[in-house]
């Protein structure tokens, strides 16, 4: 029986000539990320084992993203903690306040992944960089101390689901909305364990920063990581970021899948995951009933350049309704800078939203859009689980940066034609 992209992956990165689902194998690894909240765990970790270096000094990244700048005492010592630890080894890639960029889209961005690679990272949305055809999932922090120090890690091989797409997406709709789409077919724990990989002659009409999303959001399915195949895309996003060499891996023709899911991206609407899980899905269309009192545009999910460019599409020549408040969070100091020359800043501020640092801050109700009880939010972000963005009894609405800055004009959830063919 053949093998699936990540069982090759994964076969290549054990020494291996091939894996089946199921098999305990330890693997060397390209990379292991932590943050300001998981990496000060991991160094406990690693200072508790007496461990006295590292494995490699380059393959170690370090974000401070969560409550940087620093919002308490905590937050500051946990980053102090993670700045010693750098200092210590002489860590290559930490990134710091001025640097830094939400983890998940920094790392692509600076070339710190390539397809074919093996990544762990001790924050649950690290399958993000399934999108460039590498594995990628995300482990404990005791994990991370361990693979710092030995530069492998043990995995179970996951069995896989094939994701099979045609068609091209219509205008408004993204990627956001296609996971969302998913999510909603098969549930929270539809995919437990196992990696989603996606195929078809509808992949060549995904940007990357759909992909991105998509990968992004595979463990909100319960997958253990998600992963595209390595087209021209692909390859030239990784262009002139990615200097080493890198090997493409395919699905073998007879590789085994537990089951196949056929989405004609044609046919996929507006989404919105309404409280209180991503499965929770319905057209943006039915929200016309559902005011709302912030939105948010941004995250590791949607705080790319097109993200903002879809909200500045939307936002430009409107205004934020009353009592509605907008933030917008770029994902990393380049998309920040790029919005200012692109004339997407002044767009959002005309709007009457707010410009933050990059920042995970409101998507884990950390800083930065903490909600009240019986606020409602349209987040670009990709949890909306209970008390996530603040009190207990808030709600969350999961939604591409389109629905949420058209939500935002209208003061309840919308589809962006509401706004755009007034």
């Amino acid at each position: 029986m053949g093998m699936t992209m990540t069982q090759k992956i994964l076969a290549k990165h054990a020494g291996l000539e091939s894996v089946r689902a199921g098999q305990l194998i330890q693997a060397k690894l390209d990379l292991v990320l932590g943050n300001d909240i998981t990496t000060p765990v991991a160094i406990n970790e690693f200072e508790s084992a007496g461990f006295e270096k590292v494995f490699d000094k380059s393959r170690i990244a370090m974000v401070m993203d969560h409550f940087a700048p620093n919002k308490d005492i905590k937050s500051a010592t946990q980053c102090k903690q993670c700045r010693t630890f750098a200092r210590r080894f002489d860590i290559d890639h930490f990134y710091d306040v001025g640097t830094m960029g939400i983890e998940h889209a920094l790392l692509p961005e600076q070339g710190l992944v390539a397809p074919g690679e093996a990544v762990i990272g001790a924050d649950s949305h690290t399958c993000t960089y399934g999108a460039l055809g590498a594995f990628s999932t995300g482990v404990g922090s005791t994990d991370m101390g361990a693979a710092m120090a030995a530069g492998e890690t043990w995995f179970k091989v996951p069995s896989a689901i094939k994701v099979n797409l045609t068609g091209k997406l219509c205008p408004f709709v993204s990627g956001k909305d296609v996971i969302l789409t998913l999510i909603g077919m098969i549930g929270v724990d539809g995919a437990r364990y196992q990696s989603i990989e996606f195929a078809g002659e509808g992949v060549k009409n995904l940007t990357i920063y759909d992909r991105l999303t998509i990968c992004n959001m595979a463990i909100e399915a319960g997958g253990k990581n998600g992963i595209f195949p390595v087209d021209d895309v692909t390859r030239a996003y990784v262009e002139g970021r990615v200097g080493r060499p890198w090997t493409a891996f395919e699905a073998d023709p007879d590789a085994e899948y537990e089951r196949v899911i056929d989405i004609d991206l044609g046919k996929v609407d507006c989404t919105v995951a309404w409280p209180h899980l991503p499965e929770n899905a319905h057209s943006a269309h039915e929200g016309s009933d559902i005011a709302i009192d912030q939105i948010v545009i941004g995250s590791c999910t949607n705080g790319q350049l097109p993200d903002m460019a879809a909200a500045a599409a939307i936002l430009k020549g409107h205004h934020l309704a009353p009592n509605v408040r907008g933030i917008v969070i770029p994902a990393t100091q380049a998309v920040y800078r790029a919005c200012m020359h692109e004339g997407y800043t002044d767009i959002f501020l005309d709007a009457g939203c707010i410009v933050s640092t990059p920042t995970c801050g409101p998507c884990l109700g950390g800083y930065m859009g903490i909600l009240a009880a019986g606020e409602r939010c349209v987040s670009t972000t990709n949890r909306n689980f209970v008390g996530r963005m603040g009190h207990v009894d808030s709600e969350v609405y999961l939604a591409s940066p389109a629905v949420a800055a058209a939500s935002g004009i209208t003061g309840h959830i919308s589809h962006p034609e509401e706004v755009m063919n007034k």
